[in-house]
C-alpha cells in the first residue's frame, strides 16, 4: 500500500483520499534547495518526529522520537549536516523544529537527498501538519493532523510515498 500524492493536491491511501497541500513551486523531478518544489518520486519514509506536549505518540511501525526546543534541521548546504536534524543553537542556516504554530506537531521525514546527500539539493522534505486553508509549503506535503496520523497507523514497512508529476 502506497501513499499516492497528486499535483492536485489530492493524496490517495488505502482507497481513500486526502486534501493536501504542496510546495509553492509545485512538483518537479529537479529540485534546489530554497525553490519550494515538492520533489517527484517513490521514497521511503524514514522517522516519525512529534510534539509530546500537544499531541500523544503517534501509533506506527516507524521509529519515532519526541521533539525538544533545540531540535532544528540543517538546510545549509554549506553544513555537513546538511539535510539532517541538528542540535540548536547552531550558526548554520537551518529550521526550528520546535515551532509555535501547529504546523511540526507532527513531522515524518521522506526518504529525500539522503542517501547519499547531496548538497544544495534540497532539505527538510516531510509529511506535516497542513495550515488552515492547505496554504502551500517550502516543498513539503502536509495533512490534516488526523489523516496523517491514520495514514502513519496504516503505514507498513514495505510502504512508499509516491509523489507524482
Amino acid at each position: 500500500m502506497n501513499l499516492v500524492v497528486y499535483p492536485s493536491g489530492v493524496a490517495n491511501w488505502n482507497e481513500q483520499n486526502f486534501r493536501c497541500a504542496l510546495g509553492a513551486g509545485g512538483i518537479s523531478k529537479i529540485k534546489c534547495e530554497g525553490d519550494s518544489i515538492t520533489p517527484a518520486g517513490k521514497f521511503s519514509l524514514r522517522h516519525v518526529f512529534f510534539r509530546a506536549d500537544r499531541i500523544e505518540r503517534p501509533e506506527t511501525v516507524l521509529p519515532t522520537t519526541a521533539l525538544t526546543k533545540i531540535d532544528g534541521w540543517s538546510d545549509d548546504p554549506d553544513d555537513p549536516d546538511y539535510n539532517r536534524r541538528i542540535t540548536l543553537p547552531s550558526t548554520k542556516r537551518h529550521e526550528i523544529l520546535w515551532r509555535t504554530d501547529a504546523v511540526y506537531d507532527l513531522i515524518v521525514v521522506i526518504g529525500y537527498n539522503d542517501q547519499p546527500v547531496v548538497s544544495g539539493a534540497g532539505s527538510a522534505i516531510f509529511l506535516h501538519v497542513a495550515k488552515a486553508g492547505y496554504s502551500s509549503t517550502e516543498g513539503c506535503v502536509a495533512f490534516m493532523l488526523s489523516d496523517l496520523q491514520k495514514i502513519l497507523r496504516e503505514w507498513t514497512e514495505t510502504s512508499v510515498v509516491d509523489i507524482q508529476i
